[in-house]
């Protein structure tokens, strides 16, 4: 059976020790730590990482930082954690390339909960083995490979992350059906919804910009203003 590393990152020790108390509990789980962004970074180059725990506010390279560093050659899904609760912060974390975020203090079940969300969806994603087999929806020259978790525009691959390609995938396969917020997010992040307008937002927001020749008149993710958002049949 596979183990998955799971990268914590937090200037703060007892925090990182915490958190790996907390995932000991989870099953086939191995916990790396890093004190700041540059640990990080070179823990990403030695070590294959599933999921990262990422601290926003920390000494010689911040969270903020750090993501964008990581999202420049990899999509592995990134928890942001910070003592911020405010949205400004949330989204600036999430427009950044991070697929979660969790605040200080934060409830251990809540943490464990949302790093095996986001395990399922990495490993399911297909970073740990591709299938020959193709199984494709295709929308005009926007083509999803179910199988191998490819997406391509005009033949050209486009590098989406887990979450953007759920949310495409779940648009995709019920076209012409209009989605809320709400809808989206118990649907890709398959938990209860709590406020996720700015969340969904965010990460349609960047699914545009990677598969849209003009985000500001998008061919295939429509909104329906007050409503949600779909791709037409």
């Amino acid at each position: 059976m596979s183990t998955y590393n799971v990268l914590v990152v937090d200037d703060e020790k007892e925090i990182r020790d915490a958190i790996e108390v907390y995932l000991r509990s989870t099953e086939n789980v191995n916990i790396i730590k890093a004190a700041d962004g540059l640990e990080a970074l070179d823990a990403l180059e030695n070590t294959e990482i599933h999921v990262i725990i990422l601290d926003v506010m920390m000494p010689k390279l911040d969270g903020i930082r750090t993501c964008m560093k990581i999202r420049e050659k990899r999509n592995i899904p990134i928890i942001m954690l910070s003592a911020k609760s405010e949205d400004t912060d949330k989204i600036l974390g999430l427009n950044i390339g991070a697929d979660d975020y969790i605040t200080k203090p934060f409830n251990p079940l809540e943490l464990v909960a949302r790093v095996k969300s986001q395990l399922r969806r990495y490993v399911d994603w297909g970073h740990t083995s591709k299938i020959a087999n193709s199984n494709e929806i295709a929308i005009d020259e926007l083509v999803i490979n179910k199988d191998s978790h490819i997406v391509t525009l005009d033949g050209t691959e486009i590098k989406l992350t887990p979450i953007e390609y759920d949310i495409l995938l779940l648009l995709a396969e019920n076209r012409g059906r209009v989605f809320s917020s709400e809808a989206i997010y118990e649907g890709v992040w398959h938990e209860p919804a709590f406020r996720p307008e700015n969340t969904v937002s965010v990460h349609i927001r960047r699914l545009r910009k990677k598969i849209e020749i003009n985000p500001k008149d998008p061919r295939f993710v429509k909104v329906i203003w007050g409503v949600g958002y779909k791709i037409e049949k």
